[in-house]
């Protein structure tokens, strides 16, 4: 099992930047993708960004690609995202989900473990 822990999130204006961080325990020993995803009230839970346990790669939602940067502290098991120019549309239950090995990084139905989320809030 893995544990998987979200902080950062809070209230934020148009413009302004938060930075998630999502600390993993448990069975870390092997490689997991990481990914980042989002749900926001009457909605579904969308991808937002994620990065694979093979590779320094990472892959973006279109809506946040050039906004928002992922990236892992491997030594740490922790994954940070830190999103900038924030939009009101960004408002959302924000989740972190691992899962280990490779596949579809935007599929949240292949993810394993989840954390239990942190709001995040935009106004304008």
């Amino acid at each position: 099992q893995v544990q998987l822990v979200e902080s950062g999130g809070g209230l934020a204006q148009a413009g302004d930047s938060l930075r998630l961080s999502c600390a993993a325990s448990g069975r870390t020993s092997s490689p997991l993708t990481m990914g980042w995803f989002r749900q926001a009230p009457g909605e579904e839970r969308e991808f937002v960004a994620g990065i694979p346990s093979s590779t320094s790669a990472t892959f973006y939602a279109d809506s946040v690609r050039g906004r928002f940067t992922i990236s892992r502290d491997n030594a740490k098991n922790t994954v940070h995202l830190q999103m900038n120019s924030l939009r009101p549309e960004d408002t959302a239950v924000y989740y972190c989900a691992a899962v280990s090995g490779v596949g579809p990084i935007n599929n949240p139905a292949r993810y394993d473990y989840w954390g239990q989320g942190t709001q995040v809030t935009v106004s304008s």
